[in-house]
């Protein structure tokens, strides 16, 4: 990595996505809120502690400065948000350094491997977009999100408010 990596978003877990997601805009004032639903077809080659596991999630994104903030709601099948409720309850999840392209993605992702990191979970949403999930808590404290490819590039179910 030729640049120091760069948080893109912070993630949290919970149950409730629209109680959060209120909490959050009567509090802060955050908003409008993008909400997104991943299953498949269009989320695929998800894997989940080196096995294929297919799941799915509700996720609604804010930006909040230049920082994008994410709350997930777990919906079917075994994941890592899903386990984080079980053990952890809501709350913070992972920091997130998305890559710009797929060899950056793979040297991030190797680096981390590398240093100790174990790989969690991860897939594909659409064409574009690549993720995937470490667990450097032993090192740092912290589960790391990267991969390739934004939120951008997909239609939101709706907004909030």
């Amino acid at each position: 990595m030729s640049q120091p990596a760069t948080i893109s978003q912070i993630g949290l877990v919970v149950r409730d996505l629209e109680k959060t997601m209120r909490k959050y805009t009567e509090l802060f004032g955050w908003g409008p809120w993008n909400v997104y639903e991943h299953k498949g077809p269009t989320l695929h080659d998800t894997h989940l502690h080196g096995k294929s596991e297919d799941y799915s999630m509700l996720c609604a994104e804010v930006m909040v400065g230049p920082i994008c903030f994410e709350l997930i709601q777990p919906l079917t099948g075994r994941n890592i948000y899903s386990e984080w409720l079980e053990e952890h309850g809501e709350g913070f999840h992972h920091l997130a350094m998305m890559q710009h392209g797929a060899a950056e993605s793979d040297a991030f992702r190797k680096k981390l491997l590398d240093a100790g990191g174990k790989m969690m979970m991860g897939g594909r949403i659409g064409e574009t977009i690549e993720f995937y999930y470490v667990d450097t808590q032993p090192q740092l404290g912290v589960i790391v999100e990267s991969g390739t490819g934004h939120a951008i590039d997909l239609k939101p179910i709706r907004t909030y408010p």
